[in-house]
């Protein structure tokens, strides 16, 4: 059955002329040899590239470590994936089995990677200058309201993030390696691999915080390394 883009394109801002490239940036590697981590690495440099210049110009008065802090929050995983969320992006996603039987549709590493490839396919379709528009179209409020005085405290899986984003390392992983006791009173176990990084474990009495314990472990790791 032919899916329907257009509403798709309409949040986007953007009609792709070439569709077999739009459904390529649409495409995860679980899905196929024809996939979108090519695009995916040309769109996070024009990202990258597109909001240093916006920030650049700005806060004129701001130094580098400022503008590197703000430019990790805007172009993080976290934010991407929100940004995926906003256009309803999941329902879109090409997939494989595993993945789809796993909801790689709503996860946010996918989900993130995927914008940054429609980014990516813009930029081989219509050029620079058309990619810098969507891409500050859809950060416009984003960019309005980001200051290099209030960034707020950042959990330890945001820092990670951004960490690992800075270098541009993947995205970590977060997996569910075991769950013990009772229902009311399970301990979750997390495994957090991080690229470059020995994965590490952590507990704790939901599955969020045993998160937020194991991206502490690992950014303890890196303090060590250093």
């Amino acid at each position: 059955m032919a899916v329907n883009y257009k509403p798709l394109f309409e949040k986007l801002g953007y009609e792709y002329a070439d569709i077999a490239l739009f459904k390529r940036a649409l495409s995860h590697r679980s899905y196929g040899s024809v996939n979108n981590e090519r695009l995916e690495f040309l769109g996070d440099s024009a990202l990258n590239f597109i909001i240093a210049t916006e920030l650049f110009k700005k806060f004129p008065k701001q130094k580098e470590g400022d503008l590197s802090r703000m430019r990790a929050t805007l172009v993080r995983g976290t934010t991407l994936a929100e940004i995926a969320q906003e256009f309803g992006l999941g329902q879109y996603l090409l997939l494989g089995s595993g993945e789809l039987k796993s909801g790689g549709f709503r996860r946010e590493s996918i989900l993130a990677d995927t914008v940054e490839a429609l980014i990516g396919a813009i930029m081989l379709e219509s050029g620079f200058d058309t990619c810098r528009e969507r891409v500050l179209d859809w950060y416009s409020k984003r960019l309005d309201d980001i200051r290099p005085d209030v960034l707020v405290h950042k959990d330890a899986k945001t820092r990670l993030q951004e960490w690992l984003q800075a270098r541009k390392r993947e995205l970590p992983e977060y997996r569910l390696a075991a769950a013990e006791g009772a229902q009311h009173e399970q301990i979750f176990t997390i495994e957090c691999k991080a690229q470059g990084i020995a994965p590490v474990q952590a507990s704790a009495s939901n599955r969020k915080a045993a998160e937020q314990k194991a991206a502490e472990a690992v950014l303890a790791k890196i303090e060590e390394q250093k």
